[in-house]
This record gives C-alpha cells, sequence and structure tokens, in this order.
C-alpha cells in the first residue's frame, strides 16, 4: 500500500467520530463499504443515529451529496427526474433527479412502496439512469446509503430480494456504551455537529484508495474459502434462496478494502469470517417460521455464523 493510504483512511474514521460516538466497529464497517465501491444499507430501530452516521460519512468527502426522505407517496420520478417540455425550444429536455449525485442517502427507504424502491435497481447495479430511451451516467464516485428503521413498524414496505442483494453491506448500529451516551444526551444540536464537519479526502482521493483496494492480494486458499461458504448457504437446510454469486463478489471485494483499513496489503481468513455476516446475511431467504420478520433476520444470522464455524479455514 502506499505510505499515504492509511493515513487517509484514518482521516475519514476520525472525522465520522467526531460525530458518531462510541461506535468504531461500525464506522470502520462504512469505511469498508466506501473503499469496496459498495452500497451499505444501516438498518436500526429509530433514534439510534443511522441518518447522523449516514450524513458524517458523505460530508467527509470533498463530493456532491443528495438526501432523499422516502415516502409512501413518493414516485420513481421523484428519485430519477422527470422529462418537461421547454417551452422555448418545444422539445423535451430531461431534469436530472437526485439520484445524480455521488453520495445519495436514501433516507427510510422502507417507507416508500417497492415500486419506487426498484427505481434505485439500475442506478444501483450499472451507476446508469435510463428515461425516455436514453441512458445517463451516474457520477463516479457514486455510492448509496440507505437506511431503514425494523420491518415490523407499521406503515413500511419489506424490501424486494433484488434490492437487499444490490447492497454490499448490512449495518447496524446499536445503543452507545453509557459514558458515550451522556455524551449524546449532552450535545443539543447534533445537526449543527454535522454541518461543521470538514471533508478530509476529496472525489480523486478517493477513487484512488478504491483502486488500491481492489489490488490487494487474496490468495488462493482465501478464494476457496469464501467460496466454499457461499456455497454453503445453497445447501443449508433452513435456507430457501442461498446467496448468489454477487454475493461471493462481495465478500471478496469486502475482505479485500478491510485488510486495508486494517493496514494490511493481503486478506487473512478472519477478514472473511468478520464479514461473512454482513456481506450475506441479508441476502438469504430462509424458510419461515411465521410472519415474524425481526425472527427472520437473527435467524439468517444464526445461520450465516454456523456455517462460518463449521468451514475449513485454510492454513
Amino acid at each position: 500500500m502506499l505510505p499515504e493510504t492509511g493515513e487517509q483512511i484514518q482521516r475519514i474514521i476520525d472525522n465520522v467520530e467526531r460525530v458518531v460516538f462510541g461506535k468504531r466497529d461500525v464506522v470502520k464497517m462504512c469505511v469498508i463499504g466506501l473503499l469496496a465501491r459498495g452500497h451499505l444499507l444501516i438498518e436500526d430501530v429509530p433514534g439510534i443515529g443511522k441518518t447522523t452516521l449516514a450524513q458524517s460519512l458523505a460530508r467527509s468527502v470533498d463530493c456532491s451529496f443528495t438526501r432523499i426522505q422516502f415516502t409512501s407517496d413518493m414516485l420513481p420520478s421523484d428519485v430519477l427526474g422527470v422529462s418537461i417540455i421547454n417551452p422555448k425550444t418545444n422539445d423535451f429536455e430531461f431534469r436530472f433527479g437526485p439520484i445524480f449525485a455521488n453520495f445519495v442517502l436514501a433516507d427510510e427507504i422502507n417507507r416508500t412502496p417497492p415500486k419506487t424502491q426498484s427505481a434505485l435497481l439500475e442506478a444501483m447495479s450499472e451507476y446508469t439512469v435510463s428515461a425516455d430511451s436514453v441512458t445517463y451516467p451516474l457520477p463516479r464516485p457514486f455510492m448509496v446509503i440507505a437506511t431503514q428503521n425494523p420491518i415490523e413498524y407499521e406503515g413500511t414496505y419489506v424490501l424486494p430480494e433484488s434490492q437487499m442483494d444490490r447492497f454490499l453491506l448490512r449495518v447496524d448500529i446499536g445503543y452507545p456504551p453509557e459514558t458515550d451516551e451522556l455524551r449524546i444526551m449532552r450535545r443539543h444540536d447534533p445537526v449543527q455537529a454535522i454541518a461543521s464537519l470538514k471533508p478530509v479526502i476529496n472525489a480523486e482521493e478517493l477513487i484512488r484508495l478504491q483502486e488500491e483496494a481492489e489490488r490487494i492480494t487474496v490468495d488462493a486458499s482465501i478464494e476457496h474459502y469464501i467460496l466454499n461458504i457461499v456455497r454453503a448457504t445453497r445447501d443449508h437446510e433452513h435456507v430457501r434462496l442461498g446467496a448468489s454469486p454477487r454475493g461471493a463478489q462481495a465478500l471478496f471485494e469486502a475482505s479485500q478494502a478491510r485488510a486495508m483499513v486494517e493496514g494490511r496489503d493481503y486478506v487473512t481468513p478472519d477478514d472473511v469470517k468478520l464479514l461473512a455476516a454482513p456481506t450475506l446475511a441479508h441476502r438469504l431467504l430462509v424458510k419461515s417460521r411465521g410472519a415474524d420478520l425481526a425472527a427472520a433476520g437473527l435467524e439468517r444470522l444464526r445461520i450465516i455464523r454456523e456455517i462460518v464455524n463449521v468451514t475449513k479455514v485454510p492454513v
């Protein structure tokens, strides 16, 4: 790795921690998603700091940023853009929607109907938007950071499997330690704290970091270890649909980024173990234990941990 790489990564983490207290491991996980060119799904109960974390990460990079507050009456055109007629030329012109930014915060994504959620599919996988038979490229770097509350809450919609599969990582935040919660309680205006954040790297530096992450060494034994874990999800007795090849690619790329965050130029089995659940669990369809969606989420995590525990670790 280049000498300045570790310093730049540390600056991002430290900058986010100026606002998000007591969650260094969670911040690192988000930076891993950033370096791996992936999209993040931050899921937890209300009031934990999902939006604060997403905004802090986006503001740490000197790039364009938009926030979309998803609601039940939102249309796909509210996200992608719309063609309107120009009275001067009598021709239709495409007005770009908020998706055309480097960082897009999809706040409470599960509060909008699946039709609007699916408007993000092409953007998240192909980095383009198609409208009126014209394909428009999205800016680079491009990252969607989505937040959602637990799906058993009233007024929410379950994200379709195709949408879930587009997220590189699913991250839980959890409650902060007591001392950090006391700091949060004393901070009267978190909005001001976020607004005071200054970018610590620019777009060109981020792209260089992402390219460097792709060059992190992955031994052939580690590659087969990743593949064995992914393929085991398809044969598990409690899984109806296992992880796709996209899931294997996600675990591979996230492991490279995690090695880079830890200051290494090679991937270890511990990188794979740590990232198996965040990259694979949300991609599984388990054999239902009733209508309790929260229980299904816990079951997915249990299955991934069980698979990791029984899969032979390369020496």
